[in-house]
């Protein structure tokens, strides 16, 4: 759901899925329920809310965060989309409901003018972990109306790279995004894609990229329906399937792209994402809209939001840790936790490896937080600045926690948009490891050793 022109997807018009739907081997779907379904066996829940708050209440912002406006600060107008709403944190526009659901309601003013809702959960380490599975799904119902009065509307439940938070999402598409669920203008039916790659065109076919097609969802609009998606790195090829209550419609394989596209797509954290656009390059390929016709007011009901893993490096969700080993940097000295305290704000430095419990770092959280003793590498504050000095502190699922591993051997920061950087490639024992701008250079190349 974003990229400059992305939503004009008239180039994939009349693509339908042919195929018979199989039954997925797990099924996810369940009776109307205001809480998550029973976790199944063999995966371990990561996220999950099930909308029980009072009628009229905002969201847990713990878990989630409101985006605001038009556009990511510093991204694309209109949210990349050509789409024509004003997002808010009004519960006039996302509210709970008091049964057990999440609404998020489009709203057209008297000058014609649309607000509407778009909310992002707070975690954007939610991965599959290497030789695992990580599984995104949500029950929703989408918006109740059809025909003119749904011109323009356009629901959805996606995710995207952690690498767009706090970036403006400038790395689009490559960065990876995964649109489990889109609706436009009411046509009883669903959209399934994952975005990745250049754009245009590029190996993901952007600005359309690589999806199923228009595909019917009757009662979609009427009564509620489980979607979800699992990227799974237990296979190989590796695969991205998409499910509609347990029917798996729609996969993508790892080998229709190259490696280093596909990499860079789906081997890191996500954010998930609920929101309602009005208008937009998507809608104007069905025929269009707002008009004077389109209905004000009709929501998008959710009923919960989950996240699961299974198997993989981590233990299926990132919650036990694995033995540990020590980080070198390309100057050959190791990550280290000064002289192995682990109080709150210890700074962390290079030093000569030495195989101490100071030097003995653990991916966890599906492969996105770095630990050692028993806390988490931490930016002071969530700081953004070059040269900000990094220290270690309880471990607390904030973004200045989150380090992604990336191919050229950087850990990446999204929230900064910085990577861990040794200070101007310093062999001086005791030198306090930092942030800094991504360069590529020696002092940002990192290997974790097992």
């Amino acid at each position: 759901m974003f990229g400059s022109t992305r939503r004009g997807r008239g180039l994939r018009v009349g693509v339908v899925v042919a195929a018979a739907l199989t039954l997925a081997a797990t099924t996810f779907a369940g009776p109307a329920s205001a809480s998550t379904p029973p976790t199944p066996s063999g995966w371990t829940q990561v996220f999950a809310d099930d909308f029980t708050g009072a009628a009229g209440t905002g969201l847990n912002t713990a878990n989630w965060l409101y985006d605001l406006g038009t556009g990511y600060p510093g991204g694309a107008a209109n949210w990349g989309t050509g789409e024509i709403e004003t997002m808010t944190n009004s519960t006039a526009n996302v509210y709970q409901d008091g049964n057990g659901n999440l609404a998020i309601k489009p709203i057209r003013a008297a000058n014609g003018s649309w607000t509407s809702g778009r909310v992002e959960t707070q975690r954007t380490d939610l991965a599959a972990p290497a030789g695992g599975k990580l599984r995104l799904e949500a029950r929703i119902q989408q918006p109740n109306v059809s025909g003119a009065a749904a011109a323009g509307y356009w629901p959805a439940f996606w995710a995207l790279g952690a690498a767009a938070r706090g970036t403006g999402a400038s790395g689009w598409p490559g960065i990876g995004e995964i649109d489990v669920l889109e609706d436009i203008n009411g046509r009883s039916s669903e959209f399934a894609t994952l975005h990745c790659g250049t754009s245009p065109g590029g190996p993901c076919n952007e600005t359309t990229g690589l999806g199923s097609g228009e595909r019917a969802c009757s009662g979609c609009q009427t009564g509620f329906h489980t979607y979800a998606a699992e990227l799974d790195r237990s296979v190989s090829p590796e695969q991205l399937r998409f499910y509609l209550d347990g029917s798996n419609f729609f996969t993508v394989n790892a080998n229709q792209v190259d490696a280093t596209t596909w990499n860079n797509a789906t081997h890191h954290g996500f954010f998930m994402i609920l929101n309602v656009a009005i208008g937009g390059g998507f809608p104007d390929a069905f025929g269009g809209g707002p008009t004077a016709q389109t209905q004000s007011g009709v929501p998008m009901l959710v009923d919960y939001v989950a996240a699961y893993t299974a198997g993989g490096s981590t233990g299926g969700g990132g919650t036990t840790t694995p033995s540990g080993g020590s980080i070198t940097n390309a100057n050959g000295l190791c990550l280290d936790n000064n002289a192995a305290n682990a109080s709150n704000g210890n700074k962390v430095q290079i030093w000569d490896c030495n195989a101490s419990v100071a030097q003995k770092w653990t991916f966890v959280q599906a492969g996105t937080t770095l630990h050692v003793q028993g806390k988490c590498l931490d930016i002071p504050g969530g700081a953004t600045a070059n040269g900000t000095k990094l220290q270690i502190w309880d471990c607390n699922n904030t973004a200045a926690q989150v380090w992604i591993p990336r191919a050229d051997g950087s850990y990446y920061n999204p929230q900064a948009d910085k990577c861990l950087d040794d200070p101007a490639g310093s062999t001086t024992r005791g030198t306090q490891v930092q942030i800094w701008t991504c360069n590529g250079q020696s002092p940002q190349r990192w290997t974790l050793h097992s």
